[in-house]
């Protein structure tokens, strides 16, 4: 099998469970957190919606400064949007990722930050460690504010408290 239909197919189970999650954020709260520390929902949920078009750019360009003049998160303010600009991340990757051979996802890919590498590994690992896995650690902090707001929290992996069975 090819790391490009791995990596499709990972990227189509791990988006069940996140549109699941990004469903049920609650609209009028973008401003609320859990504590001073942490990142306001809306801005939350507007990374995890838009997560998977980092695969587009780990796919087409040798790298990507996230704090660059002109890197801008748009604003989604209700499900719609969020859902929206989800379904088009996700077609977007697996877009991308279709039109990649495997030897091109074994070749570097740097992550900088405001002109500094923070990391630089192969694509494929990037791709995985950057984007997939990071949507995933983001997603469970989104049922964390979602439990804090008496929202439901869905099945992701397993049952939760809200749904025990599948």
């Amino acid at each position: 099998m090819k790391i490009t239909e791995l990596l499709i197919a990972e990227l189509e189970r791990e988006a069940v469970g996140t549109r699941k999650a990004l469903e049920r954020v609650p609209e009028g709260k973008d401003d609320w957190k859990p504590h001073e520390k942490s990142m306001p929902l809306g801005y939350l949920a507007s990374l995890i919606a838009t997560m998977p078009s980092w695969v587009v750019s780990m796919v087409t360009q040798d790298e990507r400064d996230i704090g660059a003049a002109g890197e801008k998160r748009p604003d989604l303010r209700t499900n719609r949007d969020l859902l929206e600009a989800f379904d088009k991340a996700v077609a977007g990757a697996k877009e991308a990722l279709s039109s990649a051979t495997d030897e091109h996802l074994m070749t570097p890919w740097r992550l900088l930050v405001q002109g500094h590498v923070v990391a630089e590994q192969p694509r494929y690992v990037m791709i995985r460690d950057s984007a997939f896995n990071h949507m995933a650690h983001h997603r469970g902090q989104l049922t964390v504010y979602l439990r804090l707001n008496d929202i439901p929290v869905p099945s992701l992996y397993g049952p939760t408290a809200d749904e025990k069975g599948f």
